[in-house]
């Protein structure tokens, strides 16, 4: 047992890569939604890592995913399994550079699942933790443009085709209802309390719950973050339950299932250092040290515009392992669940163009627009008062020939009870006229 008490002190460390994530192969659609893929390019970030060439010592992930799947299969090919991998040298830990265990180094195992798996979900030829995320990726996500109504905007209409998430058989573990994290709905509209989030990495649709009003560089900006059920255990949780259907293993609080996402490897998902994570699991390892602030997932999302300013995916790849006893170079390993690497996802400052353009759509706006219609009424009085003065000169102080009865009075103006008086520039002459009979006489 020597072997497992030295993995219970093992600490790794990491090193860290900026993504670059742009939307491709975009068209827009006449239902009111838009088509794209992400391209995604990870860029070593060396102020923050260890040397990319510096060795770091990993679990063997394809050995042990093979000795704990081997649990499901009969003595006789478990023992044939044994000799084959003595006969490789497997060992179940590795020695390999970081880059190497990000950007995939060759094994035997993973070359020979390549062969052999069927090829709508052929996995690379070699074993990288995040060798599927560097390109273009695969995945068609087709969008609402909130041409239709605002309270889809931002959500995923399909996933290549599909209105269910293909890795689970039943609700609400399937809901693809969610945003892909460009933009949510506006809670200024939609008047929920929960957001969703879908990426691939966590293989299911993630909630997001408001918290608190607050703002970003004088923007309004809503809190939002995990509810505290999300990896609750299916005993306090039953809608956690198709997360591990039929009678597969269901985790403590803190793990979730994602093996339908990671080629049926036994990957499980949880917060970084186990955080709201059962005790048995921050015990297991030495090191951890869930701390809220560094660990927890958050995003702030303007209200009216559904556009997140900041926001952080902070998620820890698990890989649970099984005994073994019948497999030779894992006999000694004791069930448990192993920390591997954890992801951080999100945005920490927006660009100064769009920080000015949520400003002048947002707070800016807020002022400008009132200012703007109270001053378009002035304007528009003034412009009605203006049109009315000038038209009333026009007809009242005209040059020419007025017809009164059966006289012409010239340059005329002001008409004063029965007497008319005439404006002139030089002088004011008073008119009197006749009277005149039923008849006409004078």
């Amino acid at each position: 047992m020597q072997e497992a008490r030295e993995v219970k002190n093992i600490i790794f460390f990491f090193v860290f890569f900026r993504e670059d994530m742009e939307k491709v192969n975009i068209r827009f659609h006449d239902n009111g939604t838009v088509s794209y893929q992400h391209k995604k390019i990870l860029r070593f970030v060396p102020e923050l890592s260890v040397d990319r060439t510096h060795k770091i010592t990993v679990p063997n992930i394809p050995l042990l995913t093979l000795s704990t799947q081997s649990n499901n299969m009969g003595y006789w090919l478990q023992k044939t399994i044994s000799v084959l991998l003595a006969m490789g040298s497997s060992k179940p830990f590795v020695s390999v550079t970081a880059d190497e265990l990000v950007f995939g180094y060759d094994d035997s195992l993973v070359s020979l699942a390549h062969k052999f798996y069927p090829k709508r979900k052929k996995p690379s030829n070699k074993m990288g933790l995040l060798i599927s995320r560097n390109g273009t990726l695969a995945e068609v996500h087709n969008m609402y443009t909130g041409e239709t109504g605002m309270q889809e905007f931002g959500l995923l209409a399909n996933l290549n085709g599909k209105e269910t998430l293909p890795y689970w058989d039943e609700a609400p573990c399937n809901d693809l209802t969610a945003s892909e994290g460009s933009f949510f709905p506006p809670r200024y509209f939609t008047k929920r309390d929960v957001v969703y989030l879908y990426d691939k990495d966590l293989c299911r649709t993630f909630p997001f719950q408001y918290r608190e009003s607050g703002e970003k560089h004088g923007i309004p900006a809503d809190l939002y973050t995990p509810p505290e059920d999300v990896f609750e255990d299916v005993r306090q949780n039953p809608e956690n339950k198709c997360f591990c259907p039929g009678n597969e293993y269901c985790p403590p609080k803190g793990l979730q299932n994602i093996s339908p996402c990671q080629y049926d490897a036994p990957v499980y998902l949880s917060f970084p250092h186990f955080l709201d994570a059962d005790p048995s699991l921050i015990n297991e390892v030495e090191g951890l040290n869930p701390v809220r602030q560094k660990h927890q997932s958050y995003f702030r999302i303007q209200p009216k515009l559904g556009v997140p300013v900041e926001g952080k995916v902070r998620v820890q790849l698990n890989l649970r392992i099984q005994q073994a006893p019948n497999i030779n170079p894992v006999k000694d390993f004791k069930t448990m669940v192993f920390p591997v690497m954890w992801l951080e996802e999100g945005i920490d400052e927006l660009t100064p163009p769009i920080r000015r353009w949520l400003y002048v759509a947002t707070t800016f706006a807020d002022v400008a627009c009132p200012l703007m219609t109270y001053g378009f009424i002035i304007f528009g009085s003034c412009l009605i008062i203006a049109v009315f003065v000038n038209a009333y000169k026009s007809i009242m102080f005209t040059k020419k020939t007025i017809q009164i009865g059966m006289k012409n009075l010239r340059r005329g103006s002001l008409l004063i009870s029965s007497n008319r008086l005439i404006s002139r520039r030089e002088t004011y002459t008073l008119l009197e006229f006749p009277d005149v009979d039923a008849d006409g006489e004078v």
